[in-house]
């Protein structure tokens, strides 16, 4: 693997701090519907299914997939909608009602702090916010390209009461704010009903299913070569795909493809993930604590995260995270998203698999943790 080297200015461009947070109050048709006018969306990763082009982008590099986050008071809603792509929810706090099928009336789920819920594509969905203002629910959409998003008729005929129109190639028209209807391009018509009588229906139970509550993680302490190491001590819960779990037992709670994968990491102060690369495009969001995370094996490129914000890692580059501040937890929290549906091998640096061997621990052939006592004795193939 060729070595990248992440300098200064490329390391506070891949920074992504609460601080640099854009909200956008006009990026989807519905932004007049009452009960739906006061939402904030937010694009980090890729400009995600935003309507607007003025929706500010903190990066807009394709990872193979895009992150954002949706905010709302009290009581406002996102009107049901539907994507192709994966949709992912991270509530990073606060209490929102989901709902889903066309009318909104094929299930609800609750979702509380720590969820993480992947919605099935090819579904109309809708949320609001049942809690506290700042409730956030950080979204990771599947692929560069997503196709847009699908909104439920009645969205869109309400919508068009209000001055406002969506163009075949996703441009919001907005006749109020003086935007004229293109003569060259039509206008989104409403689902035809032959095609929402073809969509599959879930139920609450199997929605659940999709669903990662706080108790439902399954953490592993033996995931890592460097788990063993000073330092090095990190768990590992998988979410969604297998991730870079070398614990040849760990299993995700969902398995069905969506372009990235999802896992939660955890480490107690001055524990983490020593230097470590792989050749995916990778994401670093932090949940709590404080988490330093250093580039390039050099402490001089080091940059330090707080709860919300995250960090854009370019494939190939030496990294290693460090929890320096658990809050107020025995351990901090990171999700750690990577582009691509199968396993991602984690290339170690020297230091750390010099320092494991001793320990007695190695990665077998197939990219899990094994004991150098039993690798040494395996028979070599001719």
């Amino acid at each position: 693997m060729t070595d990248i080297i992440v300098d200064p200015s490329e390391l506070k461009r891949r920074t992504i701090r609460k601080t640099d947070w854009v909200a956008c109050n006009a990026a989807f048709i519905d932004c007049r519907t009452p009960g739906s006018d006061k939402k904030e969306n937010y694009a980090f990763i890729g400009a995600g299914v935003s309507q607007n082009p003025r929706q500010v982008v903190n990066l807009t590099e394709n990872h193979g997939f895009n992150t954002g986050a949706a905010g709302m008071p009290n009581g406002i809603s996102n009107n049901l909608h539907l994507h192709f792509t994966a949709e992912v929810f991270v509530n990073l706090g606060g209490e929102f009602r989901l709902r889903w099928g066309v009318d909104g009336k094929q299930g609800e789920y609750v979702s509380t702090d720590g969820d993480i819920i992947t919605v099935p594509t090819w579904i109309f969905r809708g949320f609001t916010n049942e809690g506290p203002d700042d409730g956030i629910l950080y979204t990771v959409l599947g692929r560069d390209v997503t196709g847009g998003i699908i909104w439920s008729p009645s969205v869109l005929k309400e919508a068009e009461s209000f001055g406002l129109h969506l163009t075949a190639d996703n441009r919001l028209i907005d006749t109020v704010a003086g935007d004229l209807v293109p003569e060259n391009v039509a206008l989104i018509k409403p689902m035809q009903q032959r095609y929402i009588d073809a969509l599959t229906d879930y139920s609450v139970e199997q929605l659940r299913e999709r669903v990662i509550q706080p108790g439902d993680r399954v953490y592993s302490s033996n995931a890592l070569l460097c788990a063993c190491l000073p330092g090095g001590a990190a768990d590992i819960a998988l979410a969604i795909g297998y991730g870079m779990t070398e614990d040849r037992r760990q299993v995700p709670r969902v398995h069905e493809p969506h372009s990235f994968s999802l896992a939660w990491v955890r480490a107690a102060a001055h524990n983490g993930m020593l230097r470590h690369r792989h050749d995916r495009a990778q994401a670093i969001l932090v949940k709590t604590g404080r988490w330093e995370i250093t580039l390039n094996g050099d402490p001089s490129t080091a940059i330090d995260l707080g709860p919300g914000d995250s960090f854009s890692v370019p494939e190939g580059a030496w990294r290693a995270f460090r929890c320096i501040d658990s809050g107020h937890s025995d351990k901090g929290e990171i999700l750690v998203i990577n582009a691509g549906d199968d396993r991602v091998y984690l290339d170690w640096a020297p230091e750390v698999v010099d320092a494991a061997r001793e320990a007695d621990w190695m990665i077998d052939p197939n990219g899990y943790l094994a004991p150098v006592g039993v690798m040494l004795a395996a028979t070599e193939d001719d």
